[in-house]
This record gives C-alpha cells, sequence and structure tokens, in this order.
C-alpha cells in the first residue's frame, strides 16, 4: 500500500469513527490511526523516489529523442552531400532532410509533453490527498482544541 492509500485509509477512517453525542468530536483508535499515519510517512520517500525516477526517464526519453534527431541529420547530410551532382535530388533529400527534423522534434516534444502531463497528474494527486490530509488533521486539532476549552468553562463552573 502506497503513501496515497494510506492517507486515504486514514482519512476514511476518521470519516467513518463513531461520533461523540452532543459534539462534532469522533473516536479513533489511537494505536490505529499513529500506524497508518506512521506508515504513510515511511513510505512518502518511496512515492517520492518513484515521482524522480518518472522525471529521469522523462530526460532520458528527451535526450533519446535528441540524439535520434541528430542522427537524422547527420544520416541525412551525409545523403545530401552524395547526391549534390543533381540539383533535384539535392533538392528532394534537404525536403526530406526538413521533414526527417520536424517529425523527430515533433515527437520529441510530444513524448516530453506526455510525460509531464503524466507526473503532472500524479503529482497533483498526491497533493489532494495530502491536502485532504492536512485539513481533516488541522480540523481533528480545532475539535481538541474545542475540547479543552469546554474542560476549562466545566472546571470554573465546578469551582462556583
Amino acid at each position: 500500500m502506497d503513501s496515497i492509500e494510506k492517507l486515504t485509509s486514514a482519512i476514511t477512517m476518521v470519516e467513518e469513527a463513531r461520533g461523540v453525542p452532543l459534539s462534532a468530536s469522533c473516536v479513533v483508535h489511537r494505536g490505529e490511526m499513529l500506524e497508518l499515519l506512521d506508515e504513510a510517512r515511511a513510505s512518502l520517500p518511496t512515492d517520492l523516489e518513484s515521482a524522480q525516477k518518472l522525471l529521469a526517464a522523462r530526460d532520458a526519453i528527451i535526450e533519446e529523442g535528441r540524439v535520434s534527431a541528430e542522427q537524422m541529420i547527420a544520416i541525412a547530410r551525409e545523403d545530401v552531400a552524395r547526391m549534390v551532382e543533381q540539383t533535384s535530388i539535392v533538392q528532394m533529400a534537404r525536403d526530406v532532410s526538413r521533414k526527417i527534423i520536424d517529425d523527430a522534434r515533433d515527437l520529441a516534444q510530444q513524448e516530453k509533453e506526455e510525460v509531464e502531463e503524466y507526473i503532472d497528474g500524479r503529482l497533483a494527486t498526491l497533493e489532494v490527498i495530502l491536502n485532504k490530509t492536512q485539513d481533516a488533521v488541522a480540523r481533528g486539532r480545532e475539535r481538541l482544541a474545542g475540547a479543552n476549552d469546554k474542560d476549562v468553562l466545566s472546571q470554573l463552573s465546578d469551582a462556583d
């Protein structure tokens, strides 16, 4: 289970927890929640490492496209040099080499955009889950702070 699934489980656990009567609070097993959150925290570096690997793979694909384009350009230049005596053949070679270069650039750009879109989607999902978790934690802390205020008020009324 990766960190996103663990965080989702923690949110579900809080959402499905038994409510405290006459209160916005709920009862969550502390040990289970802490264990789940610790596991999520432990797996975050692994997920981030996976994202970094995806970025490295994207860079490798882009580099491969650049190298491939350079190879295609070199081949096209060799072809042009061989056909330099025949004007129509030279023109055709120039046209073909331009098309090859354009195709290679288009392909490299398309692959780059696909990889970036995939990575952005994964990071956006992680961001949403982290934001939901942060909101859930903030709400929990606010509820805890509110419960402490009620305890102080009840102590004051007992002292009177």
